[in-house]
């Protein structure tokens, strides 16, 4: 479960603080430039920034802190549902690495998540 935390620290970290702070860097790098540049950019930003954040406590309290990964398995299983699937289908633009990335995170985080603990 660390190992996740670390990986959220350093993919979030980074993508929260060039979204939050170089937007338009991160339309072209993040986002791959498979959107057009919005201040939306930064509301991303604060989304990431927050998920780095709850991981780094989560670092010290893992068990405590793993609604964080059920939010990222919503939230990302969400977006690949309604955004990067229908993109796909329809050979439309939409940023592959991102969809890739969330794919391999959507079928990691429900062996990571402590589905037990959650119940109880």
């Amino acid at each position: 479960m660390k190992l996740m935390y670390l990986a959220n620290i350093v993919v979030a970290g980074v993508i929260s603080l060039t979204s939050l702070f170089y937007p338009k860097t991160a339309q072209r790098t993040v986002f791959t430039g498979a959107f057009q540049y919005s201040e939306a950019i930064r509301l991303v930003g604060a989304l990431w920034l927050a998920i780095f954040l709850l991981s780094i406590v989560g670092l010290f309290y893992p068990k405590q802190m793993s609604l964080v990964f059920v939010f990222q398995l919503i939230y990302k299983s969400s977006w690949l549902l309604i955004v990067a699937l229908p993109a796909f289908l329809n050979n439309q633009q939409y940023p592959k690495a991102m969809a890739l990335f969330f794919m391999v995170w959507v079928v990691l985080l429900p062996f990571v998540i402590p589905w037990k603990s959650l119940i109880n």
